[in-house]
């Protein structure tokens, strides 16, 4: 009998030992067209977690929504627990950043989205005092609207995001500034009556950042560690050329005339450290 309870014993030791429950990070699902970021943050979302240990699992929302609806149910822990958002003062003060610039500031390099029949137009503009005296397209709750206003230029501001893509088609607007991540996909999907207008190109130093619960800093932390793995292994640089060098390549943006912005948004600026990630920064 006791040569069998040993033999038992030794069996139970063999075995595997339950894993802890798995813990599922919800993101909010992106609306059309802004799909090629917000999966290119889920995938990163997706990888980092893993890479981290496996305790997290990362999955969507079951509905679309605004970035600014999804910011406020992370806040109040209402069905999201991750955000991949342009980072601002205001954005940081009511949530935890992951300081990691995950689009290593391509975000805020934009271009302009015109009606076709206003090429020839925008193709004579070359500063900020050209574009001042025409209307901007931007999202209510968007950074880059007040960014835009804040250094003098005049923005229609709506939450209908399909409903400014009418509204410049009609030419009701006259441009609608929008990220090189972002541009090429809806350029495409406008075809033929909005391209990008030739030679131009808008910049300010941003960054977009994971964002948490204030308080959850233990996701943060697998989060930090996990996108650090990927950025020493390289699968961090092989996921963002996979997303984003066709556009930038596309954008040939050292060949346009670059208009620069003041952020006065930006929190305390990008951690030094991290600073190095930022493509073409002129700082």
């Amino acid at each position: 009998m006791r040569l069998l309870t040993l033999m038992l014993a030794a069996a139970v030791m063999l075995l595997p030992c339950p894993s802890a429950a798995t813990e599922y990070v919800t993101f909010p699902q992106a609306l059309t067209y802004t799909a090629p970021r917000l999966q290119y943050c889920f995938i990163l979302l997706e990888k980092a977690l893993a890479s981290h240990g496996g305790r997290y699992k990362a999955r969507l929302s079951t509905l679309p929504m605004h970035q600014g609806r999804a910011l406020l149910l992370l806040e109040r822990n209402e069905g999201v627990d991750v955000t991949c958002y342009m980072t601002s003062a205001e954005r940081e003060e009511r949530l935890l950043p992951i300081r990691i610039p995950v689009d290593k500031g391509l975000i805020g390099w934009r271009l302009l989205l015109i009606h076709k029949s206003q090429a020839d137009r925008f193709a004579r503009y070359s500063n900020g005092d050209d574009l001042r005296p025409l209307t901007a397209a931007q999202g209510n709750d968007w950074p880059d609207t007040e960014i835009l206003r804040l250094n003098g230029f005049k923005v229609h501001s709506t939450s209908n995001f399909e409903g400014m893509f009418k509204m410049l088609i009609k030419q009701q607007l006259d441009y609608f500034p929008r990220a090189v991540s972002e541009i090429w996909v809806e350029a495409d999907a406008n075809a033929p009556r909005l391209i990008v207008a030739p030679g131009l190109a808008l910049r300010y130093t941003t960054a977009a950042y994971f964002f948490v619960r204030k308080g959850n800093t233990e996701l943060a932390a697998a989060l930090t560690e996990g996108l650090d793995k990927m950025i020493a292994d390289g699968s961090f640089e092989k996921e963002f050329e996979a997303y984003y060098g066709a556009a930038i390549r596309r954008a040939k943006l050292k060949s346009r005339k670059i208009i620069e912005l003041h952020n006065p948004l930006l929190p305390d600026g990008i951690p030094r450290e991290r600073r190095k990630m930022l493509l073409f920064t002129r700082e």
